[in-house]
């Protein structure tokens, strides 16, 4: 309608002409500009659907970090909870402001050299709205509510022994600058990495990481595992020698299982939402568009949690001899964290796969963490870390080539086991093993220089009395008034006394046995 011209109209203005209505040019010069007004119009209501669809997605993105919190809450200690809740809120907050400054230039900022490496442009939101690029600031709401997602799977690796000003710097640099890097790679036209790249795509085909396996989840996770690494585990977690010592276990399942389904909720913001229009019809047919590819993804990113979770059910049960819902739920998690890959473009008979994979890939990584004296409270980076590269693996080999066309266009790759070849899986490799060196290229100098001037690890003596009497002035389930607690000092020293005691009780019953069994 938009290239309408007057003479198009002329056969159908013939009969006015015989009825002695010469003036049939006027007429379709009339109807091709109501014609045109039409066009605007339609044009402008799918913009205006977008932006509500992108949005509507940017909340239930948001809403998983209520989902994270309760999550984070009940898998610490008691003790520990206020800090948590706390490190939650900054994630989001001084992610935040790091990402308006600086993340979102670097991640999809373009320039004339179009550099595939780093965004040169809109920092601090310059010259936004952009119609060139078709940047509005819903864009950059649904892309911040990513960055903070991965700032919140790192705390929770190094929960209940971080100092508060270490949160505060890590976080700030992942979303400003770490996770926009990778982003740009994957997701700008310009990056080198992903198949999102109009030209010059890695072996010409590019990979594929729709929602955030590896932008993400291996981001946080590999930024988690190194915090934790450097700190060491909490106190009492291991023995001298490395073998298991107190169980640490969260306070309150409730707030597990609450979490978890709230995650669950947000997913279907995150993988869906992901896709940023939704008024996109399909080549060559009347009834599918990018709403069909949205209503696939919601069901291959459900039927992956739900394998994942019911596969950790048994696999659990048959190691341990207990149905455990706190590792359900994180099995429940790994399952969405490996399909988030590779959701849009496989079927949903391999989400059943993904999931199942998923499963094993965490259960195995937490059977290997206490070997190797690694201490992760919430078990983020074998989950977010493990689970995210073995969804862009299976990506590699279960990708529909009609999929891959409907969600980045011709000439990208497809799975290996679809007959797509070896490119994409090699492409997926290549995401993992660069994902795995940028982070570690970056965060491990954060966390060593903040360990080094002491500002990572928190005393002794806060951790065994708790953070939130150290540092946050009283507890999350208590209503006294902070003011009239003891001096840390002496609120420590009686931590110290009830452990001694403890210690003491228990050594003494030992002790008992062995006289008995003696005798």
């Amino acid at each position: 309608m938009a290239g309408c011209v007057e003479g198009d109209l002329a056969s159908l203005t013939g009969l006015l002409t015989a009825a002695g209505l010469s003036n049939a040019s006027s007429i379709g010069e009339f109807m091709c500009s109501k014609f045109a007004d039409v066009s605007s119009s339609l044009s402008t209501h799918t913009l205006a659907v977008d932006n509500i669809y992108l949005l509507f997605s940017t909340y239930l993105v948001f809403s998983m970090q209520i989902g994270f919190a309760m999550l984070c809450a009940g898998s610490v200690r008691a003790k520990n909870t206020m800090n948590i809740m706390m490190t939650n809120v900054l994630d989001a907050a001084a992610g935040g402001i790091s990402f308006y400054l600086f993340g979102f230039g670097f991640a999809f900022g373009r320039s004339q050299t179009n550099n595939g490496f780093i965004g040169s442009n809109f920092f601090g939101l310059h010259k936004m709205p952009n119609e060139t690029n078709g940047f509005d600031f819903s864009f950059f709401l649904f892309q911040w509510a990513f960055a903070i997602a991965a700032a919140g799977i790192t705390s929770g690796s190094i929960a209940e022994r971080t100092q508060f000003v270490a949160y505060l710097v890590y976080s700030s640099f992942l979303t400003g600058f770490v996770y926009p890097i990778v982003a740009h790679w994957m997701w700008s036209i310009d990056g080198w990495l992903g198949a999102a790249a109009v030209t010059n795509r890695l072996f010409g085909v590019g990979a594929i990481d729709f929602a955030g396996s590896g932008v993400v989840h291996m981001v946080g996770g590999i930024a988690g595992l190194w915090g934790a690494y450097i700190e060491g585990p909490r106190i009492g977690r291991f023995g001298s020698k490395g073998q298991p010592g107190m169980d640490m276990r969260g306070h309150n399942a409730s707030l597990v299982v609450l979490g978890s389904f709230l995650l669950w909720f947000g997913w279907f913001g995150f993988n869906p939402g992901s896709y940023v229009k939704i008024v996109v019809p399909y080549a060559g047919s009347a009834f599918e568009g990018n709403w069909t590819g949205v209503g696939r993804t919601g069901v291959t990113t459900t039927l992956a949690g739900c394998t994942a979770a019911l596969t950790t059910l048994f696999g659990r049960r048959w190691m341990t001899g207990h149905w455990n819902v706190l590792d359900v739920c994180n099995g429940l998690l790994g399952g969405f964290a490996a399909i988030t890959a590779g959701c849009a473009v496989v079927e949903p008979w391999a989400a059943i796969i993904c999931g199942f994979g998923a499963a094993w890939v965490l259960m195995g990584f937490n059977h290997l963490a206490p070997k190797f004296k690694y201490d992760d409270p919430l078990e983020a980076a074998q989950l977010h870390g493990g689970c995210g590269a073995w969804g862009l693996l299976f990506t590699g080999l279960f990708a529909r080539e009609k999929y891959v066309f409907e969600a980045y266009g011709p000439d990208r790759g497809h799975g290996l086991f679809m007959g797509g070849g070896g490119r994409l899986l090699a492409a997926q490799l290549i995401e993992i093993l660069v994902v795995i060196g940028w982070v570690t290229a970056t965060m491990v100098p954060c966390f060593y220089l903040l360990d080094r001037y002491k500002l990572l690890r928190i005393s002794p003596e806060d951790e065994m009395a708790g953070m939130d009497l150290t540092s946050h002035g009283g507890t999350a389930y208590s209503n006294e008034d902070p003011i009239l607690l003891p001096p840390l000092s002496v609120r420590a020293g009686q931590n110290f006394a009830k452990a001694d005691s403890v210690n003491a009780s228990r050594e003494g019953s030992r002790n008992n046995r062995e006289m008995q069994e003696a005798i």
